[in-house]
């Protein structure tokens, strides 16, 4: 591998934004037949959707509901956020206390058509079971509510809102361990979906958590092939995956300990990949914070040198175009899997934790960001990223990850008929608009769903996360769906990351 590939790499990290967004657009301009192509199919794809050929529901639904342009949005989404990181009672019950009164949540019980939305409205599961909410109740539920918190006090509705967000959570982990998830995945197989499992949990804080951490993904990697071998035959770009975060498997995924990691880590995530190999399965290395990418990009270099391993292209990374240093990244990975003669599956996604790496920069007093600072930006990144990849068939197995109709759409124009990729999207996320696209036929691109696999104690952060993240007004799962919404705009998310 050539020093010059990294050079450019590390020149991106907090390099000019204009210039390379400059650089970007020249590689990302669509010909005059990719623009007409894309803009047809966007407004295919968003129509057919509001045309309500198939229902919205879900989080879907949720996140159209409450919006986080709305002030019941952000109060939900922060007083769930702030639950997590309050440690005691007292201090939870004055949150609830001083943030319920006051909001209008009654207007929203029979705004929307789906249970779940009208069930998460304030967690009427105060008994485990769902409240009636038919017509002649709806006008009361204000008022409950409001007594509710006189009547009951604030530590109940602290465990009515934690109960909600277990059942909300539900929307968004596909089962709560590996074998639940697999019996819950068939359905969407039959459609033509495919399944990539991650087991839920954030970085180890311990050698006991990696070590927990480590057997899960052993574990559900042993399931996932035993459920893959009754199927048909396949081939391994076809198949289930397992992601794999390392900052979860090791307790100081850290720069500073990159020699440590080396020891430590390495022999057990090349172990891992060893085991998928076994089984002809495919296994992707998860994206990190921007501070851990030239340790990411090192270690997943050995992995892919490691002799053990050779003839196998089931090693796969994430890549975030939120990132500045994606597309030189993506030129390495290249070299690298010519040098390896790999093809290596990767999953461009926009980028999830734009506001931690902002601060992040901020706290350590930089003078510029390692991420885009506009959202348009990360579009240029992610579709100059999308074309590169689609040009390296040898090189790369794209896995497009977006809920975006016109990233959607401009990826399907710029592909050749006989391209051979799929996109991604998050379980309970961006079903009504890939029910448009999933399938075998003329004209239709695999999708395969990143399902997230876990019991209630890992799931909360987690499912902020993606409310956050994807909570946002303009984003393209919620703007989807609004009828009064331009169909131009689809390509201009919220925020400067997100899907």
């Amino acid at each position: 591998m050539t020093p010059k590939s990294r050079k450019a790499i590390d020149e991106r990290l907090l390099g000019d934004e204009s210039e390379i967004v400059r650089d970007l657009i020249a590689r990302a301009r669509p010909t005059a037949r990719e623009k007409a192509d894309t803009e047809r199919l966007a407004r295919r794809l968003v129509h057919a959707v509001r045309m309500g050929r198939r229902p919205q529901g879900g989080v879907d639904a949720f996140m159209q509901e409450y919006s986080l342009s709305s002030e019941e949005g952000i109060v939900l989404m922060c007083l769930a956020e702030a639950l997590l990181r309050i440690p005691d009672a007292d201090t939870a019950d004055k949150l609830i206390a001083d943030k319920i009164g006051g909001r209008d949540w009654d207007e929203h019980i029979g705004h929307s058509d789906s249970l779940f939305v009208n069930a998460s409205t304030w967690g009427l599961m105060l008994t485990g079971r769902v409240m009636e909410l038919g017509k002649g109740t709806l006008s009361d539920i204000g008022g409950f509510l409001g007594n509710l918190v006189k009547q009951s006090g604030e530590p109940i509705i602290r465990q009515a809102m934690r109960h909600a967000m277990r059942i909300m959570g539900k929307q968004f982990v596909l089962g709560r361990t590996i074998e639940e998830a697999l019996e819950l995945a068939e359905e969407a197989e039959q459609i033509g979906y495919r399944h990539s499992y991650d087991m839920l949990g954030e970085a180890a804080m311990t050698a006991d958590d990696a070590e927990r951490y480590l057997k899960s993904y052993r574990d559900a990697l042993i399931s996932i092939a035993d459920h893959a071998a009754r199927g048909p035959a396949r081939t391994i770009f076809e198949k289930p995956s397992i992601s794999v975060k390392l900052s979860a498997i090791h307790p100081r995924y850290q720069p500073r300990k990159a020699a440590r990691l080396e020891v430590e880590l390495l022999p057990d995530i090349i172990d891992l990949a060893k085991l998928a190999r076994e089984r002809d399965m495919g296994l992707t290395i998860d994206a990190e914070e921007a501070e851990r990418l030239d340790l990411s990009l090192d270690l997943f270099a050995k992995i892919a040198r490691a002799e053990e391993l050779s003839g196998w292209d089931g090693l796969g990374l994430a890549v975030q175009a939120y990132g500045r240093r994606a597309y030189p990244a993506l030129e390495w990975l290249a070299q690298l899997a010519a040098e390896t003669g790999r093809r290596f599956p990767v999953r461009l996604v926009k980028g999830a934790y734009w506001d931690t790496e902002v601060k992040l920069a901020q706290e350590m007093g930089f003078e510029s960001y390692p991420v885009f600072t506009r959202k348009v930006s990360t579009d240029v990144s992610y579709l100059a990223c999308a074309r590169l990849m689609l040009s390296k068939p040898d090189a790369f197995y794209p896995q497009f990850a977006t809920h975006n109709a016109h990233s959607l759409a401009a990826i399907q124009s710029m592909a050749a008929p006989d391209a051979d990729y799929e996109f991604q999207r998050l379980h309970g996320m961006g079903q009504p608009l890939y029910d448009e696209v999933v399938g075998t036929g003329p004209g239709q691109v695999p999708c395969r769903i990143y399902a997230p696999v876990g019991s209630h104690e890992d799931l909360l952060a987690y499912l902020v996360g993606r409310l956050l993240d994807y909570g946002a007004y303009t984003s393209g799962v919620n703007r989807l769906a609004v009828g009064e919404a331009p169909v131009a705009g689809f390509g201009a998310e919220g925020g400067a990351g997100g899907e």
